[in-house]
């Protein structure tokens, strides 16, 4: 990987550390030309005219979004953000009194409210699985719980702010054994390493281009197993979802797009496309390896500093790492590394409120390098932060 070309392809990389991936990546030079240029031929020719013109790479956008899952085109439909992708797949599953929802203490606080609010309109029950002695999602448990009232399972394969990747292919194992659905919200690891659907056994998956993936902001998308369709109703109807087959009757179009609505901004759809056939170029593996490779070496040298305590859970870590300075705000922490020129983020209770009735650590300063980052600038992030240690 020829890290100095890619930085070189990032405008964003000139002026700033950018450690906020897991927030929003930098997109690259390449994906903001696709864009503007979608921009500019609406402003010439008309919307409808130029998305008609863009028909082909609009086309390509399903197909490499679903290269990137190891699925199919029809199984991908396209969002405005990957909670709306989530709510999509999440309201379309038939639940009554006492069916039971079993989710993971990492889910995303969208998630969680969702939860609620499905428990509070239909009955069903909400089961929170606990976590094993690693801070990972215990599957032992999750295996216990699994009954003939059980409906869905909902898990979180990256949380947004811990650093740990959940054993999402052995739930998916269990879930396949059990004919229960999976929805995994795979919002932080799609684009950060190799994420295929059919080894992680899901029926449902959801992401997003803004974050590791380096698409723009206002881009979401849900994969759906064709087998999974029959059992899930969706909670829209609408011309791109639907079709007339009678005066007053209709049929759900074939495919994920049936979660679909009609309206897209296709200058974004562009952009996402750009961003799934650079990650493809690239590999996945080749983008994992030094993703997770420069969140190991942050971790590790915070870990290295008298007065850093680091909070990442699981037996497996990923490019996310959360920390705190011992006796200093974090938010004087992300202030001084601003200062510096260093993004950041600061994880906050209600995104993770089911982790956070767990352990309560937020709020933690999150640092989410990835692989147009540098050695160089790990290393200065540490400074900033040891050089507040020292202070306190």
């Amino acid at each position: 990987m020829d890290v100095d070309a890619l930085r070189a392809l990032t405008p964003g990389c000139g002026h700033r550390t950018h450690l906020n991936n897991a927030g929003a990546a930098l997109m690259s030079e390449i994906t903001l030309e696709a864009m503007t240029g979608h921009l500019r031929l609406e402003a010439e020719i008309g919307g409808y005219e130029a998305a008609a013109q863009a028909q082909d790479g609009i086309d390509a956008t399903y197909r490499d979004v679903a290269r990137l899952l190891g699925g199919r085109p029809d199984e991908i439909a396209l969002f405005d953000n990957s909670t709306r992708a989530w709510h999509a797949a999440f309201y379309a599953v038939p639940l009554g009194p006492g069916d039971r929802i079993l989710a993971d203490r990492a889910g995303y606080g969208s998630n969680v409210l969702a939860y609620l609010h499905v428990a509070r309109r239909t009955g069903a029950e909400v089961v929170v699985v606990p976590d094993d002695e690693s801070g990972q999602l215990d599957v032992a448990a999750l295996a216990a719980l699994l009954d003939e009232r059980t409906r869905l399972i909902a898990i979180t394969h990256v949380p947004t702010g811990s650093g740990l990747v959940n054993p999402a292919a052995h739930v998916g194992r269990l879930a396949r054994a059990a004919d229960v659905l999976l929805i995994l919200d795979a919002t932080q690891s799609v684009g950060q390493f190799p994420v295929d659907v059919d080894q992680l056994g899901c029926d449902l998956l959801t992401g997003t281009g803004r974050k590791f993936l380096r698409g723009p902001r206002g881009t979401g998308f849900l994969w759906t197993r064709t087998g999974a369709l029959d059992r899930l109703e969706p909670s829209v109807a609408e011309l791109r979802s639907a079709a007339w087959v009678g005066p007053r009757e209709f049929a759900w179009v074939d495919g994920a797009r049936r979660f679909e609505t009609w309206e897209h901004s296709y200058m974004n759809v562009l952009g996402l496309g750009s961003a799934a056939r650079q990650a493809l170029d690239l590999t996945m593996e080749a983008i994992g390896r030094r993703a997770v490779g420069l969140g190991a070496r942050l971790r590790r040298q915070l870990e290295g500093v008298a007065g850093i305590t680091t909070h990442d859970l699981g037996r497996q870590h990923c490019a996310i790492v959360t920390a705190r300075v011992d006796g200093v705000p974090t938010a004087e922490v992300a202030a001084a590394l601003a200062r510096a020129g260093i993004n950041v983020s600061e994880t906050v209770p209600g995104t993770t409120p089911l982790d956070d009735e767990n352990r309560s650590v937020h709020p933690l300063i999150r640092l989410s390098p990835h692989y147009y980052n540098t050695e160089d600038e790990l290393d200065r992030a540490v400074e900033v932060m040891a050089g507040l240690a020292r202070s306190d």
